[in-house]
């Protein structure tokens, strides 16, 4: 089965503005380099679909869910709850990129693929129930998740965040639910200054987050050390039926938004890790998410080196 790559350029219609590091270029630059190296022609390339109100419902307050849409209708430039960049198209932009992780569950589960790689945009793990932040509008990750369990039955879900932002979003909307277990390693401390290590869940959900925090200047030994030793003996008894990543690529060296250490070998070596647990408990089942990323050249060359090895790496 091929790699899926589900990028579609409506994506670029969400924009931020002038000089806004989560820019409309960053798909060009991404589908560019894929382009390049011939990824493109090996995968799987689908359509997303735009995601219904009832799905983003799942992760988000219906009221939030109005509010929202009713900001970017009414052409409010700046969300109401937070730091998040609006243009006149980021509802149904936002809609599109949840409804492509929505479409690569079902290519999976079909056996249509894999496993995927979803280059969406605006991005999704700072989003909570109700607030918009961090450039992000809803929680991509978070709403594929729960459509997996509700649309194909699976009970246990893996999210993987190796943004150098921690996914406050993911983790809040999961915190009580042992059903999803949300690991993150980032940099800290660093907007939105959560995701400390003692933060691991409450009620059923105890134990069902883990965060690791790493300092500037942290690159390949303590992120391999993270997935080989903490992330890595939790799944032996948690189990996922299908994995969750959310890809970002601002851990990345010489990113403007963080100061971690990370090359192109490393994420390619750090998504060779995740296949190898997704071919031990889910069948390959592994749904990679754009997130963050935004040193254009940088974003480019690691997303290549990591489509990369989701091409090639049980070959």
């Amino acid at each position: 089965m091929p790699t899926a790559i589900i990028a579609d350029p409506i994506s670029k219609q969400h924009d931020p503005g002038w000089g806004h590091p989560e820019s409309p270029e960053r798909f060009d630059a991404v589908q560019r380099a894929l382009q390049n190296e011939g990824l493109l022609d090996m995968a799987l390339t689908l359509t997303p679909r735009k995601a219904t109100e009832d799905e983003l419902a799942w992760c988000h307050d219906p009221d939030y869910i109005a509010q929202i849409r009713h900001e970017i209708q009414s052409g409010m430039t700046q969300a109401s709850t937070g730091d998040t960049a609006l243009s006149f198209r980021s509802y149904e932009v936002a809609q599109y990129a949840v409804g492509a992780i929505l479409r690569a569950v079902d290519a999976l589960m079909s056996g249509e693929a894999r496993n995927a790689f979803c280059a969406v945009r605006p991005p999704g793990h700072h989003a909570t129930r109700n607030c918009a932040m961090g450039f992000c509008i809803f929680n991509n990750v978070a709403i594929g998740a729960r459509y997996a369990q509700k649309k194909h039955g699976l009970e246990r879900i893996l999210i993987v965040d190796w943004d150098v932002h921690h996914g406050n979003g993911t983790q809040d909307i999961f915190y009580e639910d042992p059903s999803v277990f949300y690991f993150s390693a980032h940099q800290a401390p660093l907007y939105p200054f959560t995701g400390w290590e003692e933060e691991r869940g409450t009620g059923p959900g105890e134990g069902a987050t883990r965060n690791v925090c790493m300092a500037a200047g942290a690159g390949r030994a303590e992120m391999l050390a993270a997935l080989e030793d903490v992330l890595a003996p939790a799944m032996e008894t948690f189990r996922p039926d299908m994995i969750f990543l959310s890809a970002g690529f601002d851990s990345r060296v010489d990113d403007p938004l963080g100061h971690m250490q990370l090359t192109d070998a490393d994420f390619r070596d750090m998504t060779a890790h995740m296949m190898r647990l997704a071919d031990t408990y889910c069948d390959n089942r592994l749904v990679s998410v754009l997130e963050g990323g935004y040193n254009l050249h940088g974003l480019a060359s690691a997303v290549t080196a990591h489509v990369h090895q989701l091409i090639f790496g049980n070959r």
